[in-house]
């Protein structure tokens, strides 16, 4: 195996596009060291993402944030703006693994990875943030809800590469959150998790709304459904119960060791409720 490092998007690009399908990226490599640990994958080329500046970077313009792919879950931790701009989305990433992990796992290498148990892909999608992808072709922009097209499986060409993350700016009265259920207290993969992203005005009246879920189908789910539920009215029983109703019936799970089909599709509603009631709390309501 060949290990390559870019110290460019542009030639990351190139030596992917040299070696082939057998050539992966490795941005953190909490997932790909694992996968070729256990000769799931076997590559014949790595190339480290690391060193390209472009990749590791948070960027602050006029209230958007643009996060590099290869930012570490422990640096989105740290960055105190992003915390008070986006808290469920850095929330949602901190709950990914132990204190080791988090100084490598990467919030692009948590979406390219195309787990639909990912935990920080639904906040990244209820906050409406958009991909800056890299290929021979050039740059160009996809919502993060088109990323993963099912289970390990992303719509990225073999040569193209994640450079950044981009979080629009919050309007006033915006607040996220993003909740998980899983079968420990930490460090175990999500039964189940829901994120909401809304905006309320002075009134307490829900002007925009986002809803995602995860671990309850092929891929994680945008719910507009849900979010109807909720925008031009008062976050009051009724609404809420009717997001709730909108997110089972979204779902779509499987069983396996980790849940039933039942409990899943019960527990996504509670999530979704209770994680629009902390949206709601960080909107200043």
């Amino acid at each position: 195996m060949q290990y390559e490092t870019a110290t460019t998007v542009e030639e990351a690009v190139a030596l992917l596009t040299k070696g082939g399908a057998d050539a992966f990226p490795l941005a953190g490599g909490t997932d790909l060291l694992a996968q070729m640990r256990v000769g799931r994958i076997k590559p014949a080329r790595v190339i480290d993402l690391k060193k390209i500046p472009e990749l590791r970077e948070i960027v602050e313009a006029e209230g958007e944030y643009q996060i590099g792919a290869a930012v570490s879950g422990a640096e989105l931790g740290e960055h105190a703006g992003l915390r008070a701009r986006w808290p469920g989305v850095v929330e949602a990433m901190e709950l990914i693994g132990s204190t080791q992990i988090q100084g490598r796992a990467s919030l692009g290498g948590n979406l390219c990875n195309a787990s639909p148990a990912a935990d920080s892909v639904p906040a990244l999608i209820a906050a409406g943030a958009v991909c800056s992808l890299v290929g021979p072709e050039g740059r160009r922009e996809v919502a993060v809800e088109e990323i993963i097209t099912g289970p390990g499986r992303t719509c990225l060409a073999r040569d193209e590469i994640v450079a950044h993350l981009r979080l629009p700016r919050p309007k006033p009265g915006s607040g996220d959150a993003y909740l998980r259920l899983i079968p420990r207290s930490e460090m175990d993969i999500a039964v189940v998790g829901a994120g909401v992203a809304l905006t309320l005005d002075p009134d307490g009246t829900c002007t925009a709304c986002r809803v995602a879920l995860g671990a309850v189908a092929p891929t994680p789910l945008a719910v507009p459904e849900a979010a109807a539920a909720l925008v031009g009215r008062r976050l009051d029983e009724a609404a809420l119960a009717e997001l709730e109703a909108a997110a089972r019936a979204a779902a779509r799970p499987i069983d396996d060791m980790r849940g039933t089909i039942v409990y899943r599709v019960r527990v996504v509603g509670v999530l979704a409720k209770r994680a629009a009631i902390i949206a709601a709390q960080r909107a200043g309501q």
